[in-house]
C-alpha cells in the first residue's frame, strides 16, 4: 500500500484508514476508461426511464420552443393564471423534451411563463421524444384546440407546416380536426397588408372584418378601410357593404375605358369603308356581336355605283 503523507495522513486520522482506502479505490475506478463507458450507459438508461413519466423540473432548466406558433402572450391573462398557481399550483404538467443540457417546451409555454410570474421554482412535466415536425404539430394542435392563437399566428403555423415539412392542406386539416376550407381561409389572411395584419393581431379588427378586406386588392385602401373600421366602429356587414360600393364605383370607370377603346376601333373601320366606298358609312352596334352598317348615297347614279362596287367583290 502506498504511504500517505501530509494532508492525506491527516484525513486518515480524522475519517479512518478504511474510509480513505475506499475513497482511493473509488477514484481509481472513475479514472478507468471502462468506468466512463459504464457511467454513460447508466445516464442514458436513466434518461430513458424519465421519458413518459411525470416528474418535477426546475424552471431554470426549461426553455421555450423557438418553433412555438404562439408569439403573443397577454400579460393580464398570464397574471390571472399566476394568481391561480399561487393558490392551487400547476394543475396540468408541461410537455417537454430533452435538448442537451436543458428541456425544451413542446406544449405549455403559457403555464411556464405564469409559473415564473408566480415565483414557483419547479413545475410538473412529462418528458417525451419528438421530431421537429411532431413538436410543432403538437404545439399547434394544443393552441388551436384552446383557441390560444390569434388568426395570423394560426395562419403562419399552417404556412410553416406546408413550406418546411411539405404537408398539404388536407393533411393539416386532419391533424388539427378542421376542414380544408377553414385552413385555406385562414392562410388567405396572410395576403392582407402588414399593418392590417397587425391590427388583427391586436384585436382592433376581427377575423370577419379581415376576410371582408381581402376583396380589396389595393393594400393602401385596405389599410384606410381598416382605419375606418376602428374609428367608426363598423360592423362586418357594414364593411362588406362599403367594399361592395367601392367596387361598384370602380366598374363604370373600367367600362368607360373599354367603351372608348371599342369606339376608336369601330371609327377606324368606318373610315376604311368610307375610303373604299367613296361615301359616308356608319356602323351601329346593338351588342358585342350584332349591329347594322349604313351606306349613304346622294343620287341614283351614286347608288348604282355603290351597287356595282359591292357586286364586284363577289
Amino acid at each position: 500500500m502506498a504511504k500517505r503523507t501530509g494532508l492525506g495522513k491527516g484525513l486518515g486520522a480524522i475519517f479512518g484508514d478504511e474510509v480513505m482506502e475506499s475513497a482511493a479505490e473509488e477514484q481509481e475506478k472513475k479514472n478507468h476508461p471502462k468506468w466512463e463507458q459504464t457511467n454513460t450507459k447508466a445516464e442514458k438508461k436513466e434518461e430513458e426511464l424519465e421519458v413518459g413519466r411525470e416528474m418535477f423540473l426546475k424552471l431554470s432548466s426549461i426553455e421555450p420552443n423557438h418553433n412555438q406558433p404562439r408569439m403573443e402572450f397577454r400579460e393580464e391573462s398570464l397574471m390571472e393564471l399566476a394568481e391561480s398557481m399561487k393558490e392551487y399550483g400547476v394543475l396540468q404538467p408541461l410537455l417537454v423534451q430533452k435538448k442537451g443540457d436543458f428541456y425544451e417546451i413542446i406544449a405549455g409555454e403559457r403555464r411556464w411563463r405564469a409559473a415564473k410570474l408566480a415565483g414557483l421554482k419547479e413545475v410538473p412535466v412529462v418528458i417525451r421524444e419528438y421530431t421537429k415536425q411532431q413538436s410543432m404539430e403538437i404545439a399547434l394542435i394544443e393552441n388551436v384546440q384552446r383557441e390560444d392563437l390569434n388568426p395570423i399566428e394560426e395562419a403562419k403555423a399552417y404556412q410553416k407546416l406546408m413550406q418546411e415539412f411539405g404537408l398539404k392542406q388536407e393533411e393539416i386539416a386532419a391533424r388539427v380536426a378542421k376542414n380544408r376550407v377553414t385552413i385555406t381561409n385562414s392562410m388567405r389572411l396572410l395576403k392582407l397588408e402588414k399593418r392590417v395584419q397587425d391590427m388583427l393581431i391586436q384585436n382592433q379588427i376581427t377575423g370577419g372584418h379581415a376576410r371582408a378586406l381581402l376583396a380589396v386588392d389595393d393594400p393602401e385602401l385596405q389599410f384606410q378601410i381598416a382605419g375606418r373600421i376602428v374609428a367608426e366602429n363598423l360592423s362586418v356587414r357594414e364593411v362588406e357593404k362599403l367594399v361592395k360600393s367601392l367596387s361598384k364605383k370602380k366598374e363604370p370607370k373600367e367600362k368607360k375605358e373599354e367603351d372608348e377603346s371599342i369606339f376608336l376601333i369601330f371609327r377606324e373601320l368606318e373610315d376604311r369603308m368610307k375610303t373604299a366606298m367613296g361615301t359616308k358609312v356608319s356602323i351601329n352596334r346593338k351588342d358585342s356581336n350584332k349591329g347594322r352598317v349604313e351606306i349613304e348615297y346622294y343620287s341614283e347614279a351614286e347608288l348604282e355605283r355603290i351597287v356595282e362596287l359591292i357586286e364586284s367583290i363577289r
